[in-house]
């Protein structure tokens, strides 16, 4: 081990280690740990219809629906790694993989669901590609949102399928790789998101950006991004630059509430600020969370303090 250290005050790793961690980090990205479903809307009383559906490619999806007394519907996706259910982070071995960022609780997305569903709002969240209990497709192969696209198109043809939420009055509601999935989804069948009212966009992110922030948290160092790009290559034939990034919000034409940790270990604030103004759309908003390095509590901010986003959906859901 050098006595260098990286960007992020790490004792660098040098030669057969840090190839190793390479290694390691590609192969996530290839055939990345699926999140189980530990927790059902059952677990907060919710009623609940268990779905499948198809991805606009045919991938077989897994989702959950969750019924309302009103003619609103939110579809929810997840980040990376995660699925519908959230992620048992306090477990290992995503304690392993993330602890060392700083995110070391439990995200439990059932109780997102709930408060949309106590708010009014019909509720469908499903498991993308790769991910919770859907399909596997393209050789396991995460795509930070370019081949995950197709679920999301997915999810909203399914929801005009469905009688019962065909006219419904609908918004987005995505995560991370799930937003990088809905950046996508705009920019390959703008037609299919005319009738969609608004985007919840929590936490999109350049791949560029989080995986040199992460290299330099593992002790390898950000100048082996261009190694990690090559591995990454191999595994899903998708470098880094032809991957949705947060510039890719130039598709979004729909209101948009954009929100992420400032300060996030695991990114950089410019990156998202980037995002925002691509926006093509006039009626945006950008909220920060604060006081935190922690990518998690972004993902915990909903449940948290649901206010401001309920109020902003209920501005763009009212007529």
């Amino acid at each position: 081990m050098s006595a260098e250290t990286t960007a992020a005050g790490v004792p660098r790793v040098t030669g057969a280690e840090a190839e190793a961690v390479l290694d390691h980090i590609a192969a996530s990205f290839v055939n990345p740990l699926r999140s189980p479903i530990l927790w059902t809307p059952a677990d907060e009383g919710l009623g609940f219809e268990n779905v499948t559906f198809p991805s606009a490619d045919g991938v077989p999806l897994e989702g959950w629906f969750i019924p309302a007394d009103s003619d609103r519907l939110v579809i929810l996706n997840h980040p990376m790694g995660f699925s519908r259910a959230g992620q048992p982070t306090s477990r290992e071995p995503w304690q392993s993989i993330w602890g060392p960022s700083g995110n070391t609780m439990d995200v439990n997305f059932i109780l997102d669901y709930k408060i949309l569903h106590d708010a009014g709002y019909n509720v469908l969240t499903y498991d993308l590609r790769n991910f919770g209990l859907s399909g596997a497709a393209n050789g396991g192969a995460v795509t930070a949102g370019l081949l995950e696209a197709r679920d999301v198109i997915g999810s909203v043809r399914y929801a005009r399928q469905r009688p019962d939420t065909a006219t419904m009055r609908t918004a987005l509601f995505s995560r991370c790789l799930g937003a990088n999935s809905t950046l996508g989804a705009m920019r390959d069948q703008p037609e299919a998101f005319s009738h969609i009212r608004g985007l919840v966009a929590c936490q999109p992110v350049s791949d560029p950006v989080i995986m040199s922030k992460l290299l330099d948290i593992v002790g390898v160092g950000r100048d082996r991004l261009p190694d990690l790009d090559e591995r990454v290559v191999r595994g899903t034939s998708v470098p880094f630059d032809a991957r949705p990034s947060t510039s890719w919000t130039r598709y979004v034409t729909v209101p948009t509430y954009l929100y992420a940790v400032r300060e996030d270990s695991l990114t950089e604030p410019q990156d998202i600020e980037t995002g925002f103004e691509a926006l093509a759309t006039k009626d945006k908003t950008l909220y920060w969370v604060e006081n935190t390095t922690r990518r998690w509590d972004g993902y915990l901010e909903f449940q948290r303090r649901p206010q401001p986003i309920l109020d902003w959906l209920e501005e763009h859901l009212a007529q």
